[in-house]
């Protein structure tokens, strides 16, 4: 049986995911990155985080040339974050003060966490690539997370004050 590729994307598209910016460094040292919701914890013990790129990606070339990323879990509100790194191309860095980890890739202000990897491990994944990082650094804020669903985002709703 044939898996036809928009209903494919249309049942995943039911999947509430939270959304983040995935960054690196290029051959060149400057910045990549995108927006990524294949993104996920693997391991406690070592901590282990893993995301899926495109290997069209041009953010791709910078994760098999540095060997370090950099991940923003995005908060509430910061959508337009999501939407300036959904698109390739370098001009998504202009005009932004990014701040900088300690493995040197940028990161996005505000965001809820900020989680700093060396890459552990490469598996291939049909288009994607899926990197596994091995969690350096991290540092956590308070909020709440933007959340994408149907194609749209969308917000946390409880009657309980985020932690």
């Amino acid at each position: 049986m044939s898996v036809d590729a928009a209903d494919f994307r249309r049942a995943l598209g039911q999947f509430a995911s939270g959304v983040t910016v995935v960054t690196t460094l290029g051959k060149d040292g400057g910045p990549l990155g995108l927006t990524v919701s294949s993104f996920c914890s693997v391991s406690l013990e070592p901590p282990l985080v893993l995301v899926c790129i495109d290997d069209r990606s041009e953010t791709h070339d910078g994760f098999e040339a540095s060997k370090v990323f950099g991940v923003s879990i995005l908060a509430e509100g910061q959508e337009e974050w999501s939407n300036r790194f959904a698109f390739g191309g370098s001009e998504k860095f202009t005009g932004v003060d990014l701040l900088r980890g300690e493995e040197g890739v940028p990161l996005v202000p505000g965001a809820l966490a900020h989680i700093e990897c060396r890459i552990e491990a490469t598996l291939p994944g049909g288009d994607h690539t899926i990197y596994v990082g091995q969690v350096l650094r991290l540092s956590v804020a308070p909020g709440r997370p933007l959340l994408y669903h149907a194609s749209g985002y969308h917000c946390l709703r409880s009657a309980r004050p985020p932690e």
